[in-house]
């Protein structure tokens, strides 16, 4: 009798035979809902999570298992189901009350747009070149393009881009792109860079040189024209940050692009690509930011969809030069159109949520939802500095950094996003002065228990975010 090894999610090795019938499996029994107070409530008590690559998920997985052979006159697979999505609906509203650390605004209805859910809506290849595959959203796609390259000011004629899987992608593009004009340029991307950008370098075999960043997180420019002088042989390739993933600092373009023409370095010897993720579409409505601008020696700008607009599913916009393009792009037969795109498949209902929140919002609307951002952040930062938590806001950010919480449980709960000893707060549109209070309240209640005793103290963040921010017993 042949049989087959297989590993089950405790590691341990079944060995199961040929006959095996699939419709003996015995179902899962349905997941629990996460509880308020923020425990995952699985059978297992609370505690440090242990990080095993590969292996985490599969504590709480639900198994696949094949239908009765009378599950369609009973109608017990899907009653199981319906019962299963309906626990997870649940725990999505109580994980959405307690979300802060990430920049992903919620607040969003497309509820019109569910006509187009029964679609496989794909626009593979180049969005300004139609390919044979007939049902696409190229039309949506590239007046989402349009409007984009008016808020970065480039003309129609002289763009090219598409919507992306995610801004990952957005990033994995314009370092390409970087790469191709400049195939033996050395990339220059600061310390507090996301990691996208790193794994660009690694993906295309690039040297990278990293730069050192401010206190705020902003790239340091002394630093960066040492670097460049160091290796002036070499055209550049930069990643300039439109606000950094912890800190949320705005690198200042200006400023990168002046150090490069001090260091020697003409416009054709540079490619910046200008990452976005969050607050390239803010930056445009703060009075006084730096301005991101295709009028400037800039290659490629990149932005998330899933972020400040709010889509509900990972996307993001890439725009470039169009002269820059010829290098990546190829003709491909099978889809009677060309390809310079990273994925080739690309979700074609991303584009139409786009293009619904543009239409619905507007540079005005989107104006007052960053005005509202702003003012919120600066509310949370002035009330933990009131309550004696250090705490720091860059004057372009709606990202509030503070001292990170003693307890894992309590960051789990709100979704903190933590680096060493800071955690922040990304004020998006969604959040409101209701829930940061309720945020800052348990915050202050928990924090007067892990400190009570004074055995443990509050951890010094001056290297982080600066002495002026830091209120730990050294600086307070």
């Amino acid at each position: 009798m042949m049989v087959r090894s297989v590993e089950n999610g405790g590691g341990a090795v079944e060995i199961l035979p040929d006959h095996f019938d699939p419709t003996a499996v015995v179902p899962e029994p349905l997941p629990k809902v996460v509880e308020s107070d923020g425990e995952l409530v699985n059978g297992k008590s609370k505690g440090d999570r242990e990080i095993v690559l590969g292996r985490n998920v599969h504590t709480t997985c639900l198994e696949v298992t094949e239908p009765d052979a009378n599950d369609d006159f009973t109608g017990d697979k899907d009653a199981f189901m319906a019962s299963i999505l309906a626990r997870y609906r649940k725990t999505l509203l109580e994980r959405t009350k307690h979300h802060l650390g990430y920049p992903y605004n919620l607040d969003f209805d497309y509820g019109a747009l569910a006509q187009l859910q029964h679609f496989s809506i794909n626009n593979l290849g180049d969005p300004f070149i139609e390919s044979n595959y007939g049902v696409h959203s190229r039309q949506f796609e590239v007046g989402v393009l349009d409007w984009f390259a008016r808020l970065w000011e480039i003309e129609k004629d002289e763009y090219w881009g598409y919507i992306t899987n995610c801004g990952t992608e957005g990033n994995l593009h314009g370092i390409l792109v970087g790469r191709e004009v400049f195939p033996d340029g050395i990339l220059y991307a600061s310390r507090e860079t996301h990691y996208s950008v790193f794994k660009a370098a690694r993906m295309y075999r690039m040297e990278c040189v990293k730069v050192d960043t401010l206190v705020s997180g902003e790239i340091d420019c002394a630093d960066f024209k040492v670097k460049l002088l160091a290796h002036k042989d070499k055209p550049a390739i930069i990643n300039v940050n439109i606000g950094t993933t912890v800190k949320g600092a705005v690198d200042d373009l200006d400023l990168v692009i002046q150090t490069l023409e001090e260091s020697g370095f003409t416009h054709d010897r540079f490619y910046i690509h200008c990452d976005g993720a969050l607050f390239g579409l803010m930056m445009p409505f703060v009075k006084r930011a730096p301005k991101v601008s295709f009028k400037k020696p800039i290659g490629s700008v990149s932005v998330s969809g899933h972020k400040f607009v709010g889509c509900p599913m990972p996307c993001g916009v890439q725009i470039t030069r169009l002269e820059h393009i010829n290098a990546l792009s190829r003709d491909v037969e099978y889809l009677a159109s060309r390809d310079a795109t990273i994925m080739g498949s690309r979700n074609g209902h991303a584009p139409i949520f786009l293009w619904y929140t543009l239409n619905r919002k507007g540079y005005k609307g989107f104006q007052k939802e960053v005005q509202k951002c702003l003012r919120n952040a600066h509310y949370l930062k002035d009330r933990l500095l009131d309550a004696g938590i250090s705490a720091m806001l860059n004057e372009l950010s709606s990202t509030v950094v503070f001292e990170r919480p003693w307890d894992e449980e309590f960051v789990r709960r709100w979704q903190l996003a933590c680096q060493g000893n800071i955690a922040h707060v990304v004020v998006m549109p969604n959040v409101t002065v209701d829930k940061l209070d309720d945020f800052l309240n348990e915050l202050v209640e928990k924090r007067s228990t892990w400190y009570q005793d004074g055995k443990v103290k509050p951890p010094c963040i001056a290297t982080e975010v600066g002495s002026e921010n830091c209120l730990c017993t050294l600086h307070k």
